[in-house]
C-alpha cells in the first residue's frame, strides 16, 4: 500500500566535515570523482566542478593506501582553492586502506560484502550455527579497531551493501536476496550499536530498481525494530547514462523519498560526475514539492495486502488522471476504493505535467511519481500526459518508465556503471560503442552490463544476460550471466568477442 505521509523518517544526524546528514536536515546530494586518486590536481579540480553545480559531498576511490594517503594533499588542494566540500573515501576489498583513509576522510565507505570477508567467488559455504557465530566474531575483531579509530579522527562510516558485492557467506546462508543484503548490513551495525558508534550512514543498493526498493524499506523495518535510526544513503547503482539513467535513477531513489525514506542521495550516471547533481537537486525538489501539498486523507477501505492480482487483465483499462502538484496518496486512495468496492479492471495511471518544459525535468518528475506507484503494487500500465510534448515523445517516455519500475520490456538494458578511478578502460566511449554495436542486432529485451572493473562485476552480471568487464589495465572479461567466458582479453578484442557471443547465442 502506498504511504500518503511524506514527512521523512526520523534518523539522527550524523556529521561529516561541514555538513550534516540525517536529522532535520534537507536531503543532501553527491557524487563520486572518476580520476584517479594519485592525481592530486586532476582530483581536486573535479571535486571543486562537482560542488560549484551543487554536490555537497564528493566521494574518491581509495583501492590502496597509496591512494588513501594522497587524500590529504587532495584536501588540502581543495581548501587552497576556497572550497570545503567534504570528502568520502571509497574502500574495497583493502581494509588497510580503510585505516588510513580514517585519518583525513570525512568519511571512509566500507563494504562489509568484502571488508573482512573474501572476495566472493559465488560458491556455496557451508556453516553451522556456531561456525556462523565465529564468523561475526570474526568481523567484530577486525571491525571494533576500524570504529575506535574513527572516533579518535571524528570521522564518519558509510557500510554500503551493494547488490552485486554480497560475500559468498551471505549469499550461502540467505540467497542473493533482500533479506541477505540488510543482513549484511544489520551484522555490522549491531556491532557498531555495541560500540556506542552512531556516527553511520548506510547505503544498500541494486541495479534492479524493485531490488533496490524493497531492500531499503526492509532495512528501515528491521532498524525501526531493533531500536536503529540511522540516515539513509539512496542510489540505483549502474544505472547507465543520458535518459535511461535519469529515468531509472528517478524510478528507484524518487519511490523512496515519496514515501519519507532517504537523508542523502546520489544519481549514478555513466558520465562526467558534474552531470549528476543537477539530476539529484531536481529529484530533490519535485518531490518536495508534492510533498508540501495538501494531504489526502486516507480512505475508509483498505485492501490489506493489496497487489496487481485482482485485475482480470481480459477487461478494458480504466485510468486513474492527476492534475497538478498534488501528492499521489490521492490517485492510490482512488484506487484502493475502487478495488475495495469489488473493481476489476487493470488500472492505467495518468499524470499530468502541463507545467513541465524541459523534456530532463520531465523524464525525472514523471519517472520518481510513476515509480512511487508503480513500485508500491499500483497501476498496470501509464500516461504521461503535457501540452509542451509530442506524443511520440510522451508515449516513449511511458514506455522507458515501466522497464526501468520492471514492468514491461521493450528495449535493451545498459546496466553501466558511473566509472570511477578503478575504471580499466574509457568507460563513457566504450557504453556509447556497445550501444551502437548492438543497436544493430535487432534483439529485444536483453539486459547488457559494462562494468569499469571487477567490485561489481560479475555480481550485477546476476540482473544481466551478458557482461563486459574490466579486469586489469588494457584488459577486459566476457560473460554470459554470471557464468565466465572469456577472461582477460585486450580492450581492443573485447567488443568483438561480446558481439560474437550474442550472435552465437541468438543465432544471428
Amino acid at each position: 500500500m502506498f504511504r500518503y505521509n511524506y514527512e521523512r523518517r526520523k534518523s539522527r544526524p550524523v556529521r561529516v566535515g561541514n555538513a550534516v546528514i540525517g536529522g532535520k536536515n534537507p536531503v543532501l546530494v553527491q557524487s563520486m570523482t572518476n580520476t584517479s586518486t594519485l592525481d592530486t590536481e586532476g582530483s581536486a579540480a573535479q571535486a571543486r566542478r562537482i560542488a560549484e553545480v551543487g554536490g555537497e559531498l564528493v566521494r574518491l576511490t581509495t583501492q590502496g593506501v597509496k591512494e588513501a594517503s594522497n587524500l590529504e594533499p587532495i584536501k588540502r588542494a581543495l581548501r587552497e582553492m576556497g572550497c570545503d566540500v567534504p570528502l568520502s573515501a571509497d574502500v574495497h576489498f583493502n581494509p588497510k586502506a580503510a585505516f588510513e583513509a580514517a585519518r583525513t576522510a570525512d568519511k571512509v565507505r566500507i563494504n562489509p560484502g568484502n571488508f573482512v570477508d573474501a572476495a566472493r567467488t559465488f560458491v556455496k559455504l557451508e556453516f553451522t550455527d556456531d561456525e556462523y557465530a565465529q564468523e561475526i566474531e570474526r568481523i567484530r575483531r577486525n571491525f571494533v579497531p576500524f570504529l575506535q579509530l574513527c572516533r579518535e579522527h571524528g570521522t564518519a562510516v558509510r557500510l554500503g551493501v551493494n547488490h552485486g558485492s554480497l560475500s559468498d557467506r551471505i549469499m550461502s546462508r540467505y540467497g542473493d536476496t533482500p533479506a541477505g543484503m540488510v543482513e549484511s548490513v544489520m551484522e555490522y551495525l549491531r556491532i557498531a550499536r555495541d560500540e556506542d558508534f552512531n556516527d553511520i550512514v548506510i547505503s544498500i543498493k541494486a541495479s534492479n530498481t524493485v531490488v533496490m526498493v524493497e531492500t531499503v524499506r526492509l532495512l528501515a523495518a528491521e532498524m525501526e525494530k531493533e531500536g536503529m535510526n540511522f540516515p539513509l544513503h539512496l542510489g540505483v547503482t549502474e544505472a547507465g547514462n543520458a535518459e535511461d539513467g535519469r529515468i531509472k535513477s528517478a524510478v528507484g531513489i524518487g519511490a523512496l523519498l515519496h514515501e519519507g525514506l532517504g537523508d542523502t542521495i546520489r544519481v549514478s550516471l555513466s558520465e562526467p560526475p558534474e552531470n549528476e547533481i543537477p539530476v539529484a537537486c531536481l529529484l530533490r525538489e519535485h518531490v518536495g514539492r508534492r510533498a508540501e501539498a495538501p494531504e489526502v486523507a486516507e480512505p475508509e477501505k483498505i485492501v490489506e495486502g493489496r497487489t496487481r492480482d485482482y485485475a482480470d487483465l481480459s477487461l478494458s483499462p480504466i485510468e486513474f488522471t492527476l492534475v497538478d502538484a498534488v501528492r499521489l496518496g490521492e490517485l492510490a486512495a482512488d484506487i484502493d476504493h475502487y478495488v475495495a468496492d469489488g473493481g476489476k479492471h487493470p488500472v492505467r495511471l495518468v499524470i499530468h505535467y502541463d507545467d513541465v518544459t524541459d523534456i530532463d525535468e520531465l523524464r525525472v518528475c514523471s519517472g520518481a511519481d510513476f515509480g512511487a506507484l508503480l513500485l508500491s503494487g499500483y497501476g498496470h500500465d501509464i500516461r504521461v500526459e503535457s501540452s509542451n510534448f509530442d506524443r511520440e515523445t510522451l508515449d516513449r517516455l511511458a514506455a522507458d518508465i515501466l522497464q526501468a519500475a520492471r514492468m514491461k520490456f521493450y528495449k535493451t538494458e545498459y546496466i553501466a556503471c558511473p566509472g570511477c578511478g578503478r575504471t580499466l578502460f574509457d568507460l563513457q566511449t566504450t557504453l556509447a560503442e556497445v550501444k551502437e554495436a548492438l543497436a544493430g542486432l535487432g534483439i529485444e529485451g536483453l539486459k547488457i552490463g559494462v562494468m569499469g572493473c571487477i567490485v561489481n562485476g560479475p555480481g550485477e552480471m546476476a540482473d544481466a544476460d551478458y557482461g563486459y568487464v574490466g579486469a586489469g589495465p588494457g584488459r577486459v572479461s566476457i560473460y554470459r550471466g554470471k557464468e565466465l567466458i572469456t577472461k582477460n582479453i585486450p580492450t581492443s578484442e573485447a567488443l568483438p568477442a561480446l558481439i560474437s557471443l550474442i550472435r552465437a547465442d541468438h543465432g544471428r
